[in-house]
């Protein structure tokens, strides 16, 4: 069983996904495919370098705050960025996701855009991780250093907070502590196992 698991930027699905992870979970993280995907030396890279310019490197990786800001301003250039990437992204995730994970009794499909890309198509059932604009702003701020107008701009890109809840499945609420966060987790890992191994009622 595949659980798709989103949320917007600074919501703290990594974080959900790492709490699940402790519990025994298999994660498959759609960022870290993408990441691996422009490594240095990879096809990929070499092919952004050349369609973006040389100043897309720093020290021979990727600088993702300039291509950040790039897509961000140009909607051109994030429909290129898209058309190369995505289906990358996703003949890699189908991959990993095959790959057995016999101790596990479900695997999470970590995707900041989910439901954008039509990757809940893949899953058997969906997971928000919700929070306040405000915090979303604050905690990415805080961890990437990116200014406000360009995490602002990338809320703006993504599919709003309420036509998330109305797609998914279950929603984890992380506008407390990690205490309170943990615990919705740990109630919603053995939901999802309860859900896989109930049998149907015969008549």
């Amino acid at each position: 069983m595949i659980i798709g698991l989103t949320g917007g930027i600074g919501a703290g699905k990594s974080t959900v996904a790492r709490l699940f992870h402790q519990l025994g979970i298999h994660c498959v993280d759609a960022d870290r495919v993408a990441r691996d995907l422009v490594e240095p030396g990879t096809p990929l890279l070499a092919q952004l370098v050349a369609h973006f310019g040389p100043e897309l490197l720093d020290r021979d990786q990727l600088n993702r705050a300039k291509l950040r800001q790039i897509i961000f301003q140009e909607p051109s250039a994030k429909a290129w960025l898209e058309q190369q990437m995505h289906p990358l992204i996703r003949a890699e995730i189908h991959r990993t996701l095959r790959e057995p994970a016999f101790e596990s009794p479900y695997q999470i499909l970590e995707a900041p855009l989910l439901f954008e890309n039509q990757l809940e198509s893949l899953c058997h059932s969906t997971i928000l991780v919700d929070t306040s604009v405000e915090l979303q702003m604050e905690r990415t701020v805080q961890r990437d250093g990116s200014t406000s107008a360009t995490i602002a701009a990338i809320i703006a890109s993504q599919m709003p907070a309420d036509q998330k809840r109305l797609k998914a499945d279950h929603i984890v609420h992380n506008s407390g502590d990690l205490d309170d966060l943990s615990a919705q987790v740990t109630r919603l890992h053995h939901q999802l196992i309860d859900n896989q191994t109930a049998k149907p009622e015969t008549a």
